[in-house]
């Protein structure tokens, strides 16, 4: 499938336990593009309608994996201009609650996060520096960690201080991306902790290793959707084989684009919930089902978001990173509300 170069460079330049709380547990057999896998053990989603500082630390209990140790919190901190990131206030108590510093890493594409400096000041505007500790991960470098899948990229680049944490809290803002299709937590795994160097090694599918201004547009869509579940996994098994990581997902504010964009396009579809789960596949799973079986009414379309999902062949990211062994696709959802 081919990649929409114009839009690259469009984009390039603006851009295991249950809850201790009474829950109703629902069958998650919504259909997208793929079948669901059959297995014995349906993965665990947790889900809160609720959208508060207070329903993410809530949700965080549920999975009942405490983060031990220097507990990096992996969140898109958003492009300048853009305001659909997750808020600070809202990550505050949860952040807190796990002694957690704000992770990131600088971008592969001309805007206001490719550089060190310009990254910090759009940092602090968003109003990160001053609540929470911060730490762009290749400042001082970058290191390779092995991938399970080597089908498109031979390793994963990522920021050399990740070596500096024990455990990782990947709290990934759900919606669309004008590349990729959607951004869940896969994203927020692979492109987000990716150096600089490794979002063009993802991006190219391993055909460019170095940014040289931006990533060169190679024509391979499912290699750079592949290459995105594979880097994941390489996250995933880099703490402990998974044992010291889990993922949250926020339905809010969900544009048809990414955080990445500076002038995102409208959003159209009601802000749904928060979901969390020790199973990545299962939780981006979930959020595209969540998607494609709304009704729209009252103002809320989410047609929009559909197609842009459908379009980029996004679904192919979470079937790959089933495929390879990361999680699965056959989910139950367990609301804590």
């Amino acid at each position: 499938m081919k990649t929409f170069s114009y839009l690259m460079l469009c984009v390039a330049f603006f851009c295991n336990s249950c809850s201790q709380n009474s829950a109703t547990t629902v069958q998650g057999n919504a259909q997208t593009e793929t079948e669901q896998v059959s297995t014995t053990e349906k993965s665990k989603v947790y889900l809160t309608r609720e959208i508060s500082s207070a329903a993410l630390v809530k949700i965080y209990n549920a999975l009942g994996r405490k983060a031990e140790g220097k507990v990096a919190v992996k969140i898109s901190t958003g492009e300048a201009g853009n305001n659909n990131y997750l808020k600070p206030e809202l990550i505050k108590d949860l952040v807190e609650t796990v002694g957690g510093t704000i992770v990131e890493c600088n971008t592969a594409y001309a805007g206001k996060r490719m550089t060190f400096k310009e990254h910090w000041q759009t940092i602090q505007d968003h109003g990160f520096t001053p609540m929470f500790k911060v730490d762009l991960m290749d400042e001082e470098g970058e290191f390779e960690i092995p991938v399970k899948d080597s089908s498109n990229i031979k390793s994963d680049i990522v920021g050399l201080h990740l070596k500096n944490y024990d455990f990782m809290i990947n709290l990934a803002h759900f919606k669309g991306h004008p590349m990729g299709g959607l951004g869940g937590v896969l994203k927020n795994a692979s492109i987000g902790v990716a150096s600089a160097n490794g979002k063009a090694n993802i991006h190219t599918a391993g055909y460019q290793k170095v940014v040289e201004g931006m990533w060169q547009h190679v024509d391979n869509q499912d290699g750079f959707l592949e290459s995105m579940a594979a880097a994941a996994q390489a996250v995933h098994n880099y703490f402990d084989g998974g044992k010291k990581i889990l993922y949250i997902s926020v339905m809010n504010n969900m544009s048809v684009d990414c955080d990445c964009v500076a002038t995102p396009e409208e959003v159209k579809i009601k802000d749904y919930g928060i979901l969390a789960s020790l199973d990545p596949v299962a939780l981006d799973k979930a959020c595209v089902d969540i998607i494609f079986n709304m009704t729209p009414e009252n103002g809320s379309d989410n047609a929009p978001l559909k197609e842009r999902i459908t379009s980029r062949h996004g679904i192919h990211t979470i079937e790959h990173a089933e495929k390879i062994g990361l999680g699965s696709t056959n989910y139950e959802i367990i609301s804590i509300d």
